[in-house]
């Protein structure tokens, strides 16, 4: 760990215990924190340095955030920006780490759990299923905020051999059944919808496309909220055991292991 560097840290989707060792060790070692407050756990700031000063940022737009970041590293302090979930997807970091490179700031970022997989963990899923699905597509509805590239409609990936990983779509989640619908996806497909995944109050709903939208809206859920979709996610899967990868079949050979001789 550097002095002088910002370290912008994937907190992961809620629980604090699910932040990396590495981001962790940053947070109690650094002199100056600023975090999206109503989307990162106030947990983890328990063992902060006495000193260190906490800033929220919900309420600061990129100029202040940067600024901020900026004379605090030029004063030799570390920096520590924390994002909920993995900076990386929808973490909104490139137009900071443009201006920080600007500015000649070194900075680091360290990844954190996605709260896509933080949902497949807690309903014991896989995205990928042998036979069923081999991609998994992030994507979301597009936004005010963040509009979405020509050709980036949803449709274009609502295929059924691919899991989709919905981000920031719970507001739409009318337009996102009336694309998914229009690409052709089938009424039973399996939907789990996880709000707030490993915060306290969170809620896990298993439903159906058909159902999804009215899930939603009897749930109350309109932020914060994962989506996942696909056959994969079918909870038969789960019992069945029909579908299994060759990696670790007997018959399969790879550099560590020999085929085993049927008897």
């Amino acid at each position: 760990m550097e002095r002088g560097t910002v370290y912008l840290i994937g907190a992961g989707p809620g629980d604090a215990e699910l932040i990396t060792l590495r981001g962790s060790r940053i947070l109690r070692q650094a002199d100056w924190i600023l975090y999206a407050s109503s989307l990162v756990s106030e947990e983890l700031f328990e063992e902060v340095k006495p000193e260190a000063r906490l800033l929220s940022s919900a309420e600061m737009h990129l100029d202040e955030i940067v600024t901020a970041m900026v004379e605090q590293a030029r004063k030799g302090r570390v920096v520590a920006r924390v994002h909920s979930g993995d900076p990386s997807i929808y973490g909104a970091i490139l137009e900071q780490v443009v201006r920080l490179r600007r500015e000649g700031i070194p900075f680091e970022i360290i990844p954190g759990v996605s709260a896509a997989f933080a949902a497949a963990a807690r309903i014991g899923s896989e995205l990928t299923v042998p036979e069923i699905s081999q991609t998994v597509v992030f994507t979301r509805t597009g936004g005010r905020a963040s509009p979405l590239p020509p050709g980036g409609e949803l449709r274009k990936w609502a295929r059924d051999s691919a899991t989709l990983a919905l981000f920031l779509s719970a507001a739409l989640v009318d337009r996102v059944v009336a694309e998914l619908r229009e690409a052709g996806m089938a009424e039973d497909t399996p939907v789990v919808i996880a709000e707030k995944v490993t915060w306290p109050e969170e809620q896990v709903i298993h439903t159906t496309l058909a159902e999804l939208s009215r899930e939603m809206r009897a749930a109350k859920i309109t932020r914060q909220a994962m989506i996942l979709v696909g056959r994969a996610l079918d909870p038969s899967l789960l019992e069945s055991g029909e579908h299994r990868s060759r990696l670790y079949d007997p018959g399969h050979t790879h550099l560590f292991r020999k085929r085993v001789k049927s008897p």
